[in-house]
This record gives structure tokens, C-alpha cells and sequence, in this order.
């Protein structure tokens, strides 16, 4: 009874019509499915998380047409495997390449492939977990037709693929006569978005079962909840999802959203990589609070040395402390855009000549050339400020700074404002 394969191997669809999940790509309705139907495959690309069926619908689409069909894995595909498919192809013109882990291929391997592909010598399907327009040579982008993006399955198609995998005899778990209950199976659904995690899941799930006087295999709760463990976290520091997971973190900080910011937060906590976090965690302080909360940016720091120095678990701490608080605090991103517009300034040559009063004056000779000369020292005027031009005349009148009326800037807006209105009105 026994068998070497996984589950999720032997479960593989055969045809598109077994396809469970992403309807929007090759569902009933779509242009591909018919495309396929009517004969014709188009070179793609498929690209998402692990268990979305990136391999899956290559070979589901492979089962549905009357094409040879040739599969390679980068991992350890060379060019000689590649150039061995190239000359078999070349005979019949009639064949689907499929290569798995694409982004794997090196320069020299993926260039192999161009002048096939241009040829029509096969069709290419290929499939990533990493965001193709940064890992994928952009000759091999521009020869793929099509760029599909499958997402991860929701609950319910997971659901489907568990219970065709029990009700299957020859390829499933059909002959076990398994009883689990359909909370059971909802609570494996619910752990993932990765289907192939799922059936490897319940297959470990039915084997640790007993077995009855009848010889049923009888799955409790308990053992699914034993097998479960940490089935349904998903964190790959080199892969797409942790740069997403940061970027989540980030945008629920400035939309001032709580849960979503503690949620992104756990995921990221689970992958155990600190720095990153403590990172992000900072640049956020300074990109999207600065100066409503100057006080907690530089609060923000602290609280992050103190992450470092207690690692995890109690990392987790004062890491909740900082982040309800970003949350909930004042939000500007003034300052750093004020500077982008500086530096955008300097990069298109406007810069002009420094005034002649702002000119370092501390060396023998300098007041000679004018330097420093006519230069009108604050700290000697009662208010501590005077009037006097501080930019180059040819950006005398640009503007960086547009304060927000966003906590503490409110105050330093009016500050702002009080200053430049004592400038148009006073009088060297």
C-alpha cells in the first residue's frame, strides 16, 4: 500500500480540466484555455509562491494537447541537457519545453535557448518563484508570450484537492478507508495557500493515524492538529514573498492600520531575521512619520538597539511597543521629500554659484577674493535670525519644503511660515 511518490506528485493533473484553483488564467472562460483547446500553446511564464501550481498546469497542459512534451529543472539542468532537448525538438517541431526554476539558469544556459525560440523549434513554458522582470534575462522575456502570475489557492480549492485525493483509489488515498472529519480537512485547507503542502500534509496526517477493528484509518484532531505544526507559515528570505511581507509591514504602518501592520509583523517574526525588520522598522519612522513625530523617531532607535540586544522571543516586545506606536502616530514624509527635490535640482545642473558672503573665510587671502565678506552672523541679532540669501541667485526663488499640518509639523509649519514672512518684509 505504500508508495514512494508524495501525494502531491501523484495527484498531479492530467489535463487542464483538472486544474483546481487560479480560474482566472486557465479557467473555462479564458483565452488560454481555449487557445489550448483549439491546439495552439503559447510560450509562458508562470511565476508565484511554492504550491500554486506553476509545475502543475506545465503538465496538466502538456496532458492536453498532442505535443512531446520535455521537462528540466534548473537546479540541475546544464547546457547540454538543454541543447540534447533542442536537437530531439528540432525533428519534429511539435514540442513543449518546460523548464522549472528558471531564474536558476545562468547567462550562458539561458541564452541557449533564444535562437530555438526564435525558430520555433519548441514552446517554452517556464515557471519562478522569483519576480521574473528581476531574475529573468529580458531576451528571454521578450520571446514569452505570456507572464502569468498565479496566486496563492484559497481554502476551497484546497479543500477540492484534499477530497479528490481521498476519494481517488489509484493515484489517492481512495483505498485506506480513511474517516476524518470535514472540520478536519477545513483546518488543513486553512493552513496554506500552497496546495502541494496541503496533500503532503494529509498524507503525513493519514500515516500517523491508527487503524480500527475494521482496519479504517480514523484520523482524530488531535493528530491533525499535531501534524499541522507550522505547516502554514511561508517565508523564503531570497524569495519574492519576504520582500512583499517587508513592503506590507511598511504600507500598514503609513495607513495607520494596527492589525494588518502586527500581522506582517508575526509572518516576518517567524522567518527570524532581525535585521531586516529593525531596518524597514526604521526607515518607516523617518519616511512616514518624520517631522509629525520627531520624538518618536528618534525614540524608534532605542527600541530597536534594545531588539538587538534581547534577540528573539523577547525581541517580540518591544518591537509591538514601536509599531502600535508608528501606527498610531502623526504621519509626514515632508522631509525627505523637500530633500528628493534638492537632489533632483543638483542631478539637472541647477546648482549656480555660492554666494559670495556664505564663502568659507578662515584661511589668509580670503578676503582678498571676497569671501565671507558682507556675511551677517545670526547669533548677533536679538532674535537670533536675520534677513539675508542663503541660495544661489539663479535658485533664489525655489521651493523644496511643503510642510504638513500633521502633529508636531503643524507647530514647525508655523514656524515656517512666521520666517518667510519676515523675509519678504524685512530689509537688509
Amino acid at each position: 500500500m505504500f508508495q514512494t511518490e508524495p501525494l502531491s506528485h501523484r495527484m498531479r493533473p492530467k489535463s487542464v480540466d483538472e486544474i483546481v484553483g487560479q480560474e482566472d488564467i486557465i479557467g473555462p472562460n479564458t483565452a488560454l484555455y481555449r487557445m489550448i483547446q483549439n491546439g495552439h500553446v503559447p510560450s509562458m511564464l508562470l511565476y508565484g509562491p511554492p504550491g500554486t501550481g506553476k509545475t502543475s498546469l506545465a503538465f496538466a497542459i502538456a496532458g492536453s494537447t498532442k505535443k512531446d512534451f520535455y521537462a528540466l529543472n534548473a537546479t540541475t539542468a546544464g547546457k547540454k541537457d538543454i541543447e540534447d532537448v533542442i536537437e530531439e525538438a528540432r525533428l519534429t517541431r511539435n514540442a513543449i519545453l518546460f523548464i522549472d526554476e528558471i531564474h536558476l539558469l545562468n547567462k550562458t544556459q539561458q541564452d541557449s535557448l533564444l535562437k530555438a525560440l526564435e525558430e520555433g523549434v519548441f514552446t517554452l513554458i517556464s515557471a519562478t518563484t522569483e519576480n521574473p522582470y528581476h531574475s529573468v534575462r529580458g531576451a528571454i522575456l521578450s520571446r514569452t508570450g505570456q507572464i502569468k502570475q498565479l496566486k496563492p489557492l484559497p481554502s476551497s480549492a484546497i479543500l477540492t484537492l484534499l477530497k479528490r485525493a481521498l476519494e481517488n483509489s489509484v493515484d489517492g488515498l481512495g483505498k485506506m478507508n480513511i474517516h476524518i472529519s470535514d472540520e478536519s480537512l477545513k483546518l488543513i485547507a486553512q493552513t496554506t495557500g500552497d496546495g502541494r503542502s496541503a496533500l503532503n500534509l494529509l498524507e503525513d496526517i493519514v500515516w500517523a493515524s491508527e487503524k480500527d477493528e475494521k482496519n479504517n484509518t480514523i484520523v482524530t484532531e488531535e493528530t491533525v492538529k499535531q501534524c499541522i505544526g507550522n505547516k502554514g507559515f511561508s517565508h523564503d528570505k531570497k524569495g519574492d514573498i519576504y520582500y512583499n511581507l517587508l513592503s506590507s509591514l511598511q504600507k500598514s504602518i503609513r495607513g495607520s492600520d494596527v492589525d494588518a501592520a502586527l500581522h506582517y509583523l508575526a509572518r516576518l517574526l517567524e522567518g527570524g531575521d532581525l535585521i531586516s525588520i529593525c531596518r524597514r522598522i526604521l526607515v518607516t519612522a523617518y519616511e512616514d512619520i518624520g517631522l509629525a513625530n520627531p520624538e518618536l523617531c528618534a525614540r524608534v532607535l532605542s527600541a530597536l538597539e534594545s531588539v538587538e540586544r534581547l534577540g528573539l522571543p523577547e525581541g517580540r516586545i518591544p518591537l509591538s511597543v514601536i509599531t502600535i506606536e508608528l501606527c498610531l502616530s502623526a504621519k509626514s514624509n515632508s522631509a525627505y521629500k523637500a530633500l528628493d527635490k534638492a537632489i533632483d535640482d543638483v542631478r539637472k545642473g541647477k546648482t549656480g554659484d555660492i554666494p559670495m558672503h556664505l564663502r568659507d573665510a578662515h584661511y589668509q587671502g580670503a578676503a582678498k577674493l571676497g569671501h565671507g565678506q558682507e556675511y551677517l552672523y545670526p547669533h548677533n541679532y536679538p532674535s537670533g535670525w536675520v534677513n539675508q540669501e542663503y541660495l544661489p541667485a539663479e535658485l533664489k526663488s525655489a521651493v523644496y519644503y511643503e510642510p504638513k499640518e500633521s502633529g508636531e509639523e503643524k507647530r514647525l509649519s508655523q514656524i515656517h511660515q512666521k520666517l518667510n514672512s519676515l523675509k519678504k518684509r524685512s530689509i537688509k
